[in-house]
């Protein structure tokens, strides 16, 4: 009797033992394979690239690195003395194209009173240049239009809620039209972004809970599902010069899922928890799991 409840013993816990093992493999697929987790996930953020609309001197910086700003405030300001001068140089010019029209008319207005003792070819040529000076200073106020409106431009300001990052810029650096000076940190923007196996975004919608845990933060953070990315890039296929498509005629038997972007939106960000772009993160997608 006692042998062959050993072996019943042994035969049980042998059981137990592989059942436990089974159950703890299924548990891993299922965390590796289904549920919709990553650790490829990153604070992401819109990047204002600020750039001036002149060219010229930098004659005054007013941000310093890091700096947040809200929008309207004054970053830097582009060789305001030259493009004023300009103005005052148009504001002339119309003075003047302005006295010339006068001129004009009262020349016209002259060649009537005095009716047919007045040539009618010299008449004609007085009303041209009626016409002529006040062409030339409609062309002279659309000028000085320009030259207010570069002036304007030469104080650069932030259009958004930001940070200040990347600032090299110095007063008396040159700087062309176009040219970046700065970046701006859009802290509206922040976003988590993870990027997910595309096997697993059957199991996931927009409007899911997400729990996120930065790396080296001990409190989660919480968010929604956002939205999922239409397109990544086709590393198998390129354009050619005439427009036809390069597709990469060898085949790998073994694929791996491509990562698909989700955009998450944090719900509250608890005190002490600096979003900085680029730190990295695990996202779990908590309603997907439960489907």
């Amino acid at each position: 009797m006692k042998p062959l409840l050993a072996s019943l013993g042994r035969s049980l816990v042998t059981l137990v033992v592989v059942l436990l093992a089974v159950l703890v493999a299924l548990w891993l697929w299922r965390r590796y394979e289904v549920d919709p987790w990553t650790r490829d996930g990153h604070i992401r953020a819109d990047v204002v690239r600020v750039t001036p609309d002149v060219s010229g001197l930098v004659t005054q910086v007013f941000v310093r690195d890091n700096q947040a700003v809200k929008p309207g405030d004054l970053l830097f300001v582009v060789d305001r003395p030259r493009y004023k001068a300009a103005l005052d140089e148009q504001l002339a010019a119309i003075a003047s194209a302005r006295a010339t029209l006068n001129q004009a008319r009262r020349e016209a207005q002259r060649d009537l009173a005095l009716g047919d003792l007045v040539a009618k070819e010299t008449h004609e040529q007085n009303v041209a240049r009626v016409a002529t000076a006040s062409a030339a200073l409609e062309q002279a106020e659309s000028t000085r239009d320009t030259a207010e409106l570069n002036l304007s431009r030469t104080a650069v300001r932030a259009t958004v809620h930001g940070t200040v990052t990347n600032l090299d810029l110095h007063p008396g650096d040159y700087i062309g039209a176009g040219t970046q000076a700065l970046a701006l940190v859009d802290t509206d923007s922040l976003r988590v972004e993870g990027y997910f196996e595309e096997t697993k975004l059957p199991r996931i919608r927009i409007g899911d809970s997400v729990t996120v845990h930065l790396m080296g933060e001990k409190q989660p953070l919480h968010g929604r599902v956002d939205s999922i990315a239409a397109g990544i890039n086709d590393s198998e296929r390129s354009d050619t010069a005439n427009l036809l498509p390069n597709v990469n005629p060898t085949f790998n038997w073994v694929r791996l899922a491509q990562r698909i972007p989700v955009r998450v939106k944090l719900d509250h960000v608890p005190p002490g928890v600096a979003l900085i772009v680029g730190r990295t993160a695990t996202v779990t997608v908590d309603s997907g799991m439960k489907r």
